[in-house]
């Protein structure tokens, strides 16, 4: 599914005429029925487990929901005791319960709270005490994993990776902060975006530097055969929303 919307860059970022009423394509791999077109490119698709060992769904892994969409996890997080995952919030809408599997024999938790639009970001709260949900993020195509120990607010020039389902494990340098984007459903403020390209289908994907969370995939311009940016929900706006830490 292919939706456009266009882009407001505020506090005065640089535009050329051109672009200054750009379409933009958002990555919605995540927002279809399952086996949709989008979810063509999605070759893996559930938290990974093996004999004899517990099932993980850490940063970066995919949840099944009962309205048979499926999301990306960005980050996890904790709130006391109590184990989060942070979806987008446009990816999380109508839904209720989540699943490790595609068979949905899974379950790892229910929907806490969506905020879309205005933001773009929901909470999964973490219900099976028999799954384990790790503080790191998969480095995907990379390979092993990125362990995360705090978030902070992304500043222009400044290094940051992030990893999707699609295009795996890619980085680049943050190019502008406080971006408004239009959605068809309304608008969305206060994102920042990367030089980084996306693909249908990373969406919710998570962003870092290090072992700092910066933010998670909203949306793209551009492909990556042509060159693109990508456009993220930043984490530490999403963590005070609902006072929360990363662990």
């Amino acid at each position: 599914m292919i939706t456009h919307c266009t882009e407001r860059p505020s506090r005065g970022l640089f535009r050329t005429a051109g672009s200054a009423v750009a379409a933009m394509t958002l990555l919605l791999g995540w927002f279809g029925a399952a086996g949709s077109t989008a979810y063509a490119q999605d070759s893996g698709g559930h938290a990974p487990r093996s004999a004899g060992k517990a099932i993980e769904v850490r940063g970066g892994d995919v949840i099944h929901s009962n309205a048979g969409t499926r999301c990306t996890v960005g980050f996890n997080a904790r709130s006391g005791s109590t184990l989060y995952g942070l979806v987008t919030g446009r990816c999380a809408q109508g839904t209720s319960h989540w699943y490790a599997d595609a068979g949905l024999s899974v379950l790892v938790g229910t929907t806490a709270s969506t905020s879309f639009p205005g933001n773009d970001y929901a909470l999964v709260r973490y219900t099976n005490s028999s799954v384990v949900f790790p503080g790191e993020v998969s480095r995907g195509t990379a390979g092993g994993v990125q362990d995360i120990t705090g978030a902070a607010n992304p500043t222009v020039g400044q290094s940051v990776c992030h990893v999707g389902r699609v295009t795996g494990y890619r980085c680049g340098t943050v190019t502008a902060v406080n971006v408004t984007v239009n959605y068809p459903e309304g608008v969305v403020s206060g994102l920042f975006r990367s030089n980084i390209c996306s693909e249908p289908g990373d969406v919710g994907g998570p962003a870092f530097a290090g072992s700092t969370a910066l933010g998670v995939i909203a949306a793209t311009t551009g492909t990556c055969a042509a060159g693109g940016a990508t456009y993220y929900q930043p984490v530490v706006e999403w963590l005070s929303a609902y006072g929360l830490s990363l662990y």
